[in-house]
């Protein structure tokens, strides 16, 4: 039981701060530190519990920097995608899970960061950015890693800081909320759950405030290579976990 409440509350306080200091993150973080001490079915609404709260925390703070017209088709393709991954979450193996996700943000996040490819499409339009929308809401609902995508099409798009985060917040608050309903509605919310939320709450609020003073000294270029060596670091502790 105490290496469990260490486990959490350690993956919750490294989620929070990284989630403070990109604007997503929680999730894939805190599962590298949840899933060795418990299972799925609590650690997806658990970090989704702590991401919204960490969201909340940081979004009044780049309310300005939101574009309305950008977020439409990603929020229209999440909504969609959210009930999708919840009605999978008893269904899947999570070994498999992990692993198909460690190699691709493994295999995206590396070739970015060593080969430096200068991106700045507009491939797709707003029908390319709802289809990446959906998968998200897709992962959100799975496992509450809603934010993954987004970081990977941002650095695509070649958007700078300040509109990746707008996007990721934005997008992020919408979906995992709806993820929390669709969890509540599939019975997820247990009285175990809630002591592990009492545990995670303070150490994912002190660690939001601590990324969020890291975040402001960051320069676009200083921005992106943080994210992608998270990704990359996500990744690769995911398949060692698998």
């Amino acid at each position: 039981m105490t290496l469990e409440i260490l486990f959490v509350a350690l993956g919750a306080f490294v989620g929070g701060f990284v989630n403070g200091l990109t604007g997503f993150g929680l999730a894939l973080t805190a599962h590298a530190f949840w899933l060795h001490v418990i299972g799925p079915t609590l650690a997806a609404p658990l970090a989704t519990v702590c991401a919204v709260m960490s969201q909340m925390q940081t979004l009044p703070r780049i309310w300005r920097d939101l574009n309305v017209r950008q977020l439409i088709p990603f929020i229209a393709g999440g909504l969609a995608g959210v009930p999708l991954g919840t009605g999978l979450l008893t269904r899947i193996d999570p070994q498999t899970f992990k692993a198909v996700m460690g190699l691709v943000l493994v295999c995206y996040s590396g070739t970015m960061l060593f080969l430096k490819p200068a991106f700045r499409s507009t491939w797709g339009g707003r029908a390319a950015d709802g289809v990446v929308g959906l998968a998200s809401g897709f992962l959100g609902g799975l496992g509450g890693i809603s934010g993954v995508l987004p970081a990977v099409w941002a650095a695509f798009r070649g958007w700078t800081k300040v509109e990746s985060r707008g996007v990721f917040q934005a997008f992020n608050v919408t979906i995992l909320t709806t993820a929390l309903i669709s969890f509540a509605v599939a019975g997820f919310f247990t009285v175990k759950l809630g002591w592990l939320i009492l545990i995670s709450a303070p150490a994912t609020l002190i660690g939001v405030n601590a990324g969020w003073q890291v975040y402001r000294r960051l320069s676009d270029r200083s921005y992106h290579t943080v994210v992608l060596t998270l990704l990359l670091f996500a990744g690769a502790t995911l398949l060692a976990t698998s």
